[in-house]
Protein backbone atom coordinates (compact mmCIF):
# COMPACT_ATOMS: atom_id res chain seq x y z
CA UNK A 1 0.00 0.00 0.00
CA UNK A 2 1.15 3.61 -0.96
CA UNK A 3 2.11 5.74 1.61
CA UNK A 4 0.52 9.25 1.79
CA UNK A 5 2.25 12.03 3.43
CA UNK A 6 0.20 14.68 5.61
CA UNK A 7 0.54 17.34 3.17
CA UNK A 8 -1.03 15.23 0.34
CA UNK A 9 -3.79 14.67 2.93
CA UNK A 10 -4.28 18.66 3.16
CA UNK A 11 -3.69 19.06 0.04
CA UNK A 12 -6.40 16.86 -1.32
CA UNK A 13 -8.92 18.77 1.80
CA UNK A 14 -8.18 21.63 0.36
CA UNK A 15 -9.64 21.08 -2.42
CA UNK A 16 -13.12 20.07 -1.32
CA UNK A 17 -15.23 22.83 -2.44
CA UNK A 18 -17.84 22.02 0.64
CA UNK A 19 -16.82 24.61 3.21
CA UNK A 20 -18.65 22.76 5.89
CA UNK A 21 -17.35 19.27 4.64
CA UNK A 22 -14.43 20.74 3.81
CA UNK A 23 -13.47 22.43 7.75
CA UNK A 24 -14.88 19.20 9.36
CA UNK A 25 -12.75 16.86 7.74
CA UNK A 26 -9.90 19.25 8.80
CA UNK A 27 -11.30 18.75 12.15
CA UNK A 28 -10.66 15.08 12.05
CA UNK A 29 -7.38 15.18 10.56
CA UNK A 30 -6.03 17.58 13.31
CA UNK A 31 -7.64 15.32 15.99
CA UNK A 32 -6.47 12.53 14.72
CA UNK A 33 -2.86 13.71 13.88
CA UNK A 34 -2.60 14.37 17.74
CA UNK A 35 -3.18 10.71 18.24
CA UNK A 36 -0.53 9.58 15.53
CA UNK A 37 2.49 10.57 14.75
CA UNK A 38 3.53 11.57 10.98
CA UNK A 39 6.66 11.18 9.92
CA UNK A 40 9.90 10.74 11.35
CA UNK A 41 8.73 8.43 14.65
CA UNK A 42 10.59 7.71 18.25
CA UNK A 43 9.38 4.81 19.67
CA UNK A 44 7.18 5.87 22.63
CA UNK A 45 7.44 3.18 25.77
CA UNK A 46 7.38 3.42 29.29
CA UNK A 47 10.71 2.05 30.99
CA UNK A 48 10.52 -1.70 31.54
CA UNK A 49 10.49 -3.00 35.38
CA UNK A 50 11.79 -5.98 36.37
CA UNK A 51 10.61 -7.44 39.81
CA UNK A 52 13.59 -9.05 41.72
CA UNK A 53 11.85 -11.57 43.62
CA UNK A 54 14.26 -12.43 45.89
CA UNK A 55 15.54 -9.54 47.27
CA UNK A 56 14.38 -7.86 50.60
CA UNK A 57 11.98 -4.47 50.31
CA UNK A 58 13.23 -2.48 52.48
CA UNK A 59 13.01 1.59 53.07
CA UNK A 60 14.05 3.43 50.25
CA UNK A 61 13.38 0.52 47.70
CA UNK A 62 11.50 0.80 44.40
CA UNK A 63 8.50 -1.79 44.88
CA UNK A 64 5.41 -2.46 42.75
CA UNK A 65 2.36 -4.41 44.15
CA UNK A 66 2.25 -8.26 43.21
CA UNK A 67 -0.96 -9.04 41.02
CA UNK A 68 -0.79 -5.58 39.74
CA UNK A 69 0.72 -3.58 36.85
CA UNK A 70 4.58 -4.05 37.31
CA UNK A 71 4.80 0.03 35.70
CA UNK A 72 3.07 0.94 38.81
CA UNK A 73 6.12 2.05 41.03
CA UNK A 74 6.40 3.21 44.49
CA UNK A 75 9.28 4.67 46.59
CA UNK A 76 8.94 3.01 50.07
CA UNK A 77 9.22 5.62 52.94
CA UNK A 78 8.69 3.59 55.83
CA UNK A 79 8.14 -0.21 57.45
CA UNK A 80 6.81 -0.30 60.42
CA UNK A 81 5.02 -3.98 62.34
CA UNK A 82 5.24 -5.84 58.36
CA UNK A 83 3.48 -2.50 56.69
CA UNK A 84 4.78 -0.06 54.29
CA UNK A 85 3.98 3.37 53.67
CA UNK A 86 4.80 3.66 50.04
CA UNK A 87 4.57 6.64 47.47
CA UNK A 88 3.31 6.08 44.00
CA UNK A 89 6.29 7.67 42.26
CA UNK A 90 4.22 8.97 39.62
CA UNK A 91 1.55 10.50 40.90
CA UNK A 92 3.06 11.24 44.39
CA UNK A 93 0.00 9.45 45.88
CA UNK A 94 1.04 8.21 49.53
CA UNK A 95 -0.63 4.73 50.55
CA UNK A 96 0.27 1.57 53.34
CA UNK A 97 0.28 -2.10 51.97
CA UNK A 98 1.56 -4.82 53.65
CA UNK A 99 5.07 -5.95 52.84
CA UNK A 100 4.06 -9.65 51.56
CA UNK A 101 2.17 -7.77 48.87
CA UNK A 102 5.08 -5.65 47.39
CA UNK A 103 7.74 -7.08 45.42
CA UNK A 104 11.12 -4.81 45.01
CA UNK A 105 11.87 -3.61 41.03
CA UNK A 106 14.63 -2.80 39.18
CA UNK A 107 13.68 -0.25 36.42
CA UNK A 108 15.57 -0.31 32.73
CA UNK A 109 18.56 1.07 32.94
CA UNK A 110 19.45 -0.03 36.54
CA UNK A 111 22.09 -2.01 37.32
CA UNK A 112 21.47 -5.73 38.59
CA UNK A 113 23.89 -7.69 39.89
CA UNK A 114 23.44 -11.45 39.10
CA UNK A 115 23.93 -14.55 41.63
CA UNK A 116 23.18 -17.96 41.59
CA UNK A 117 21.26 -19.37 44.62
CA UNK A 118 21.36 -23.47 44.69
CA UNK A 119 17.62 -24.77 44.41
CA UNK A 120 18.43 -28.34 43.96
CA UNK A 121 21.19 -30.55 42.62
CA UNK A 122 21.88 -33.31 40.03
CA UNK A 123 24.51 -35.96 40.62
CA UNK A 124 26.42 -37.18 38.01
CA UNK A 125 27.83 -40.46 37.76
CA UNK A 126 30.64 -41.99 39.73
CA UNK A 127 34.11 -40.05 38.52
CA UNK A 128 32.27 -37.96 35.83
CA UNK A 129 33.42 -34.46 34.99
CA UNK A 130 30.11 -33.51 33.45
CA UNK A 131 28.15 -31.10 35.65
CA UNK A 132 24.84 -29.42 34.86
CA UNK A 133 23.04 -25.82 36.10
CA UNK A 134 19.80 -24.98 35.52
CA UNK A 135 18.77 -21.34 35.83
CA UNK A 136 15.01 -20.68 36.04
CA UNK A 137 15.43 -16.62 34.73
CA UNK A 138 14.31 -14.94 31.62
CA UNK A 139 16.42 -16.17 28.80
CA UNK A 140 18.47 -12.91 28.21
CA UNK A 141 18.99 -12.59 31.65
CA UNK A 142 20.12 -16.31 32.06
CA UNK A 143 22.78 -15.79 29.17
CA UNK A 144 24.16 -12.59 31.12
CA UNK A 145 24.57 -14.22 34.41
CA UNK A 146 26.25 -17.33 32.67
CA UNK A 147 28.55 -14.66 30.98
CA UNK A 148 29.57 -12.74 33.86
CA UNK A 149 29.67 -15.54 36.01
CA UNK A 150 32.02 -18.17 33.65
CA UNK A 151 33.29 -16.31 30.91
CA UNK A 152 34.56 -18.49 28.70
CA UNK A 153 33.65 -21.70 30.54
CA UNK A 154 30.66 -22.31 29.17
CA UNK A 155 30.57 -25.35 25.97
CA UNK A 156 27.10 -25.27 25.25
CA UNK A 157 24.01 -23.01 25.99
CA UNK A 158 20.33 -25.04 25.77
CA UNK A 159 17.51 -22.66 25.39
CA UNK A 160 15.13 -25.55 25.40
CA UNK A 161 13.85 -27.85 27.67
CA UNK A 162 15.95 -31.00 26.71
CA UNK A 163 17.65 -33.36 28.10
CA UNK A 164 21.64 -32.15 27.72
CA UNK A 165 23.18 -35.43 29.28
CA UNK A 166 22.52 -37.15 26.28
CA UNK A 167 24.06 -34.68 24.09
CA UNK A 168 27.18 -34.60 26.39
CA UNK A 169 27.17 -38.49 26.69
CA UNK A 170 28.49 -38.16 23.25
CA UNK A 171 31.58 -36.40 24.72
CA UNK A 172 32.02 -33.25 22.27
CA UNK A 173 30.56 -30.97 25.27
CA UNK A 174 32.52 -31.08 28.57
CA UNK A 175 29.77 -28.98 30.53
CA UNK A 176 25.98 -27.41 29.69
CA UNK A 177 23.56 -25.15 31.00
CA UNK A 178 20.45 -25.23 30.65
CA UNK A 179 18.25 -22.22 30.49
CA UNK A 180 13.83 -22.55 30.91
Amino acid sequence: MEEISMAAINDLIRQIEDKNLRDRLQQEVAHLSKQKKFGLVFEDHIPECTPLYGVAVRKGSLVAVKGEDIRDVYFVSAISDGTAAIVNKATGEKSERPLDTLVAVAQFGEPIFPSLIPMDSVTNAPGSSLWHTLIEADNFHALQLLEYLYPKQVDCIYIEIIIPSLIQSRGIIKKCALAV
